[in-house]
């Protein structure tokens, strides 16, 4: 019988050697020789052992299989995939919002603005503080059956005599605060120029009625006008803070909110000469 070419086939799985041979030779081959030396790490885990045996002697293949990655590998091929929009995308992850507009912002505001009560007030008695030299104790109608005490720290910005009997415009829904002894009710509102040094009372048209509650917009906007928070709802939500940075004067010393005028029935609410000023 003529002689077949014999083929070795060894595959190591498990730790378990498979030998498959097919025919024999007449003469049987010598024994396969493993080497003693180990094979380089890489080629075992996950990998084949692969055994060739032809002709007179015996040789070793270590292959090592494509998905035998390493745990190096397959960490950094998972770090990819994360950070791939692509993937991301396909994970369901949400869109990042857009930009919110400037129409939006300022309709947000218009609304946290309606929330402050802002009222017509006379001043019917102002003095110095016993215990700060910065600030006046003022009586104030603000329609209400008593007067509301309220400090300002106008001393050295409005001569006391200009206060007495004086309209003004007032911030009425804050939380009482104690300023040197005295509970202070409310917020007289004033524009100040840039550097603080010139400071000038908002003026409500002359004839406002004291305790009228004050309005941004058109006249038509009076009747959408909110009903005003509680003086918590104020301070817990900050909604004078997010209102007061857009409170200005134009340069026709109108006090605005964006464009919108704040107004009383009379008419629009000014300054005496303070243009493109804060309103605070």
């Amino acid at each position: 019988m003529a002689p077949m070419a014999a083929v070795s086939n060894v595959a190591r799985c498990g730790g378990l050697l498979l030998l498959s041979t097919c025919r024999r030779r007449q003469l049987r081959p010598p024994p396969l020789a493993l080497p003693t030396a180990a094979p380089a790490p890489a080629a075992v885990k996950g990998g084949a052992l692969f055994a060739s045996r032809g002709g007179g002697g015996a040789a070793l293949r270590f292959c090592r299989a494509s998905s035998s990655a390493s745990a190096n590998e397959v960490e950094a091929a998972a770090a990819a995939s994360s950070s791939d929009p692509a993937a991301a995308e396909a994970k369901g992850a949400e869109p990042e919002p857009e930009p919110e507009s400037e129409e939006e912002r300022m309709r947000k505001i218009g609304e946290a603005a309606g929330a402050l009560d802002i009222r017509v007030g006379q001043v019917l008695k102002a003095w110095r503080h016993e215990e700060a030299d910065t600030l006046y104790v003022e009586e104030v109608d603000v329609g209400e059956a008593e007067p509301r005490i309220i400090c300002s720290g106008l001393v050295k910005y409005v001569p006391l005599q200009e206060l007495q009997g004086r309209n003004v415009v007032v911030l009425a829904n804050l939380k009482p605060r104690n300023m040197r002894g005295v509970k202070s009710n409310g917020m007289l509102l004033a524009a100040s120029d840039a550097s603080h040094e010139n400071i000038e009372l908002l003026l409500p048209p002359e004839g406002s009625i004291p305790g009228e509650r004050i309005w941004f917009g058109s006249e038509e906007e009076k009747e959408n006008q909110p009903p005003p928070v509680t003086p918590n709802q104020v301070q817990k939500k900050k909604i004078w803070e997010s209102v007061q940075p857009h409170l200005k004067t134009d340069a026709s010393c109108n006090a605005v909110l964006g464009d919108r005028f704040m107004r009383t029935s009379l008419g629009v609410v000014v300054c005496k000469s303070l243009k493109n000023a804060n309103v605070s």
